[in-house]
């Protein structure tokens, strides 16, 4: 791959898609180089206008000992086209590597992960040829934030962070999409029925904001009932948008129902950039054998192309692709006795859609591609008003203690005498169960205890007054881990109650 190559253009190119835009590749690990010299030549023949600049991501950096998985240099290249077209790389496990993907989708802003699941049925085996979904999750906080601690010998914590911001942008994001791409409903997929602040308020926000697109059906589902329905019947659905963690388990089940993980494209889309990638592996043990299918990246550059304003390339390659799952022509991943005419390999199934630009899909229906992606986002993209402050009222403190010495009874003890007229212990939990007072027996403690002090007398306390009581805890000699301050705001309780609260 040269770096600054100019991929030729066709004639049948607008003035628009005849400007050469500048994107940022990497071949990465695995079947990576071989699958991306697949979608780069399909492009090339098809008349794509592209600026390439390679960087070098992954293994190969890994062992260099960048623990990210990209070269500081790479960064200049990614600012400067704002386009990354990703092969999968191989991720070292354990130890303090992080994500590439994750790094790149954050430090980028990257905040919408869009992947479309569609079946291609009869061509490639699914139990519901009917399905075209598209799972739009959130990509830059939830669980992702990658807070953790070790508190405790045995408990291990990782912190969920939902923004208002976040939401307000990703579901803005999600109904502008659907109504460019003429989706008529939006389901939402929360367990809020449980985590009640976290996902209670991404629900909130897509309700407020589904109140402003009277034109496209919306409701929200438990996420557990929404993906049993998911996999039961994808034609309830049509555009899906979910928090960090549960759009990432969904859409891997949403690509495998609809005909397989190898097939399913990715765009993470953000105000100052975009990366395109399939969401399967590296697959290191069948690299260089010519018989990796190439589809996901491919289908992921089409993607890419769209969203830099070439949408008759992109219809040029996803309609030759068609064309070609249609004439039977699949790589051993694809292949099936009955429905498949040939099985090919990479390369062979790279030329095989080479030879079908320009022609359109016999019975699946032929792609169209209109506006840009980056449309979307400008519709998408209101400004960021803060509201005013709520009233914010100091109530208590949960104490998070290290301890082993004896029962819930005999921490309860030691703590009620070490609160004051400011604040006294109403809880003790384990693990989210409240084990004092009245706790049970059969309940099973690890080391880490939650003890909620709460002021009796429901006047007003300070910092200071959490400051004199940890003092406290230290001089008796208990171990605190943290503090978490409990507040109202405007009244309502900003924390979860516990048991008889």
């Amino acid at each position: 791959m040269t770096t600054n190559t100019v991929l030729s253009t066709s004639e049948e190119l607008s003035t628009e898609e005849a400007i050469s835009s500048p994107v940022t590749v990497a071949a990465g690990d695995g079947i990576g180089p071989e699958i991306m010299e697949a979608t780069l030549g399909i492009l090339q023949a098809a008349g794509a206008k592209l600026q390439l600049e390679e960087i070098k991501i992954g293994q190969s950096v890994y062992e260099r000992g960048v623990t990210a998985g990209i070269e500081p240099s790479a960064w200049d290249s990614l600012r400067r086209t704002h386009v990354f077209l990703k092969s999968p790389i191989t991720t070292p496990q354990g130890g303090g590597f992080k994500s590439l993907n994750v790094t790149v989708r954050k430090t980028l802003g990257l905040y919408a992960n869009v992947r479309p699941c569609v079946a291609y049925a009869p061509f490639v085996h699914t139990r519901h040829p009917k399905m075209d979904v598209v799972i739009v999750r959130e990509n830059e906080e939830d669980l992702y934030a990658g807070i953790e601690h070790r508190q405790t010998d045995e408990v291990m914590q990782c912190l969920k962070l939902i923004t208002r911001p976040g939401c307000e942008r990703i579901i803005r994001y999600v109904f502008e999409y659907a109504r460019n791409n003429h989706r008529s409903k939006v389901t939402c997929m929360t367990k809020d029925n449980i985590m009640k602040l976290t996902d209670g308020l991404f629900h909130k926000v897509f309700d407020e904001i589904a109140s402003e697109y009277q034109d496209i059906e919306n409701e929200h589902l438990i996420v557990d009932i929404g993906t049993a329905r998911l996999a039961d019947t994808p034609e309830h659905f049509d555009v899906i948008v979910l928090p960090n963690l549960y759009g990432d388990i969904l859409s891997d089940v949403a690509a495998q129902i609809a005909g397989s993980v190898g097939l399913a494209p990715s765009a993470n889309i953000g105000d100052h950039g975009a990366m395109f990638e399939a969401i399967h592996g590296s697959a290191p043990t069948i690299a260089g054998q010519n018989i990796a299918n190439p589809s996901g990246l491919l289908l992921s550059s089409v993607m890419m192309l769209v969203h830099i304003g070439q949408p008759s390339v992109a219809e040029r390659v996803h309609n030759a692709w068609l064309r070609n799952v249609e004439d039977g022509l699949h790589t051993a991943d694809m292949f099936t006795e009955g429905t498949s005419t040939r099985r090919v390999g990479t390369r062979g199934f790279a030329r095989a859609v080479i030879e079908r630009l320009g022609e359109l899909p016999k019975l699946l229906k032929p792609v169209r591609y209109a506006a840009r992606q980056s449309d979307i986002l400008t519709r998408a993209n209101t400004p960021w008003e803060r509201k005013p402050p709520l009233k914010k009222d100091l109530v208590g403190v949960d104490v998070f203690m290290h301890w082993r010495e004896g029962s819930p009874e005999t921490l309860g003890a030691i703590l009620k005498g070490l609160g004051n007229h400011s604040l006294q212990l109403l809880m003790i939990t384990n693990r989210g169960v409240k084990v004092w007072p009245d706790g049970l027996p059969e309940t099973f403690c690890t080391d880490h205890w939650r003890c909620r002090f709460m002021h009796s007398q429901k006047a007003d306390i300070g910092h200071r007054d959490i400051i004199e009581l940890l003092d406290r805890l230290e001089a008796a000699g208990l171990d605190f881990i943290k503090a978490e301050n409990l507040c109202n705001f405007d009244g309502v309780p900003g924390y979860a109650l516990g048991q008889g609260q």
